[in-house]
């Protein structure tokens, strides 16, 4: 199973956040893409796999660093 939720351009790139399955586990991964000579997207090896488990304490993390950001530009 592979599920695109979302790709964002980044420059030339996109950046692909979907769910994948190996092994009969559930994973998230957000790499960056990029397009081949014939127009194909390919995947880098800059990204990250993770277990949604781990995703939701980087999730946190992200949205403590969002906010620490926002308090400091007040």
């Amino acid at each position: 199973m592979e599920k695109t939720i979302t790709e964002l351009e980044k420059g030339e790139d996109i950046v692909r956040v979907s769910l994948t399955e190996f092994r009969g586990r559930q994973y998230i991964d957000v790499r960056l893409f990029y397009m081949d000579g014939e127009g194909n997207w390919k995947p880098t090896k800059k990204g990250i796999t993770l277990s949604p488990e781990m995703m939701r304490t980087v999730r946190e993390a992200v949205d403590e660093a969002l906010e620490s950001l926002s308090e400091s530009s007040d």
